[in-house]
């Protein structure tokens, strides 16, 4: 959870935002590719979907004569690139429909069975990221649909090195993360040799593409553990607006913009090692790709309303009807940390979650949030076991999560209505160039 919100980059009528965070990566106006032509598609004259600055062709494989098509609406027809300079998924607009899962190689599996697995995967991205089916097992959930924003992101963890025989090449920033006082962490829901994020716009493209995923991984890898997230719908609101959390609170105001100008130099590894020298920028093989934190952290909602709106605000630091901060004007209104009331108390309290996540609070520490809220249901007690997903991208994670989790961890007002309860670190390739797998550069330098 943080104060940043995602890049705007949709059309008119499909907002977005993010409980927590961050856009979309490089990409190039397209059309269909030309296994599609062979396939019966809905219409979509006039429906281009942008994304970033992406002009998508819909691609939907449909079951219906041609004749009788309709054309997709705009939310079905937004298609993410998936060949790139940075993988998707990282700076692309936040997704109504999120799938997080965790591998493990399976006993013998190695080098050789993770460089076929990953083949495997880039084909199956391509594919489904294009509103194709996955192959000749596609299981037909996705049918009818278009693309519908959908983005598949791989990871390596620190284990998979190890596994695979490739020590050397494991980047410094890959280390364990520290332990956090707040931390009650599941090992079996943490960590893993690899990691998948998925997201989309729609619920069965989301599970197609995770169904086909898994179903790749065959006998070379494991599920570890798997988790499901959610969004705000595109076009949910009148008007395109910051996302509520599940605390009801407006969250993603402040994250990094593509178009500042430090942007690539906080989240992205330079292609030229020793470029940065603010960040470790690691082997060769991680040129412009990224770090990802994700941590399941669990809400205590009943604690959390038993609170009154006013002391909900305190803890935040922001209004909860408009996001403003507490020293007033609107959502993006700069926080004004010096500002007193009548009686010389700090508007903004001096442990409000809000100011201890500015960037201006911790040493200029920067990165992409990026997460979905989560709801797995209740206990017996009556109690939900509900939350955020939460996903953060940065260049060096030692110089983003770190110093401002441990900076929460000492004093933040909303730590003691949150648990977190997983966690992992994933090292994130740059994007594969077309006739090239994630991960090659790594695998096969």
């Amino acid at each position: 959870m943080s104060d940043q919100s995602i890049p705007e980059a949709r059309t008119p009528e499909a907002p977005h935002g993010s409980p927590g965070t961050p856009g979309s990566p490089d990409s190039e106006d397209t059309t269909a590719r030309e296994g599609i032509s062979r396939r019966r598609l809905l219409g979509t004259a006039g429906a281009t979907g942008l994304v970033l600055g992406a002009a998508g062709t819909a691609a939907g494989y449909a079951a219906a004569p041609s004749s009788a098509a309709t054309p997709l609406t705009a939310l079905g027809s937004e298609q993410v690139m998936f060949h790139g300079k940075h993988q998707p998924g990282i700076t692309t607009p936040m997704q109504s429909r999120g799938h997080f899962v965790a591998f493990d190689l399976a006993a013998g599996a190695g080098r050789k069975e993770a460089a076929a697995l990953l083949r495997r995967w880039t084909e199956t991205a391509r594919r489904l990221m294009a509103g194709e089916p996955a192959g000749a097992r596609d299981t037909s959930v996705a049918r009818d649909a278009g693309p519908s924003s959908l983005t598949v992101t791989f990871g390596f963890g620190h284990s998979f090195f190890g596994r695979t025989g490739l020590e050397e090449q494991r980047p410094v920033a890959l280390d364990p993360l520290p332990d956090f006082s707040s931390d009650h962490l599941d090992k079996k829901r943490s960590n893993g040799d690899l990691w998948v994020q998925i997201g989309a716009d729609d619920a069965l493209v989301a599970f197609h593409a995770l169904r086909a995923i898994q179903q790749d991984a065959g006998s070379a890898a494991r599920v570890r553990w798997q988790m499901n997230g959610f969004n705000r719908s595109p076009g949910a609101t009148t008007h395109p607006m910051t996302t509520r959390n599940l605390m009801g609170q407006i969250d993603g105001t402040r994250n990094p913009k593509p178009a500042e100008a430090d942007f690539d130099q906080r989240i992205f590894v330079p292609e030229n090692p020793g470029a940065n020298a603010e960040y470790q920028d690691g082997p060769a093989w991680m040129a412009n790709g990224s770090y990802a934190v994700i941590r399941r952290i669990r809400m205590l909602l009943d604690d959390w309303e038993k609170l009154s709106t006013r002391a909900q605000e305190d803890v935040i630091g922001r209004r909860k009807a408009d996001g403003a901060p507490l020293s007033g004007g609107t959502e993006t209104t700069e926080m004004d940390l010096e500002k007193t009331d009548q009686d010389g108390n700090l508007v903004v309290p001096i442990n409000a979650h809000a100011r201890i996540t500015r960037p201006d609070q911790n040493g200029g520490a920067a990165m992409v949030r990026r997460p979905f809220s989560y709801h797995d249901g209740f206990d017996a007690d009556g109690v939900p076991d509900a939350g955020l997903l939460f996903v953060c991208w940065q260049a060096d994670p030692l110089r983003g999560f770190v110093p401002v989790q441990r900076k929460l961890d000492r004093g933040d007002a909303l730590s003691q209505f949150v648990r977190h309860e997983a966690s992992g670190l994933f090292a994130v390739p740059g994007g594969a160039a077309e006739g090239e797998y994630v991960g090659q550069r790594l695998l096969e330098g």
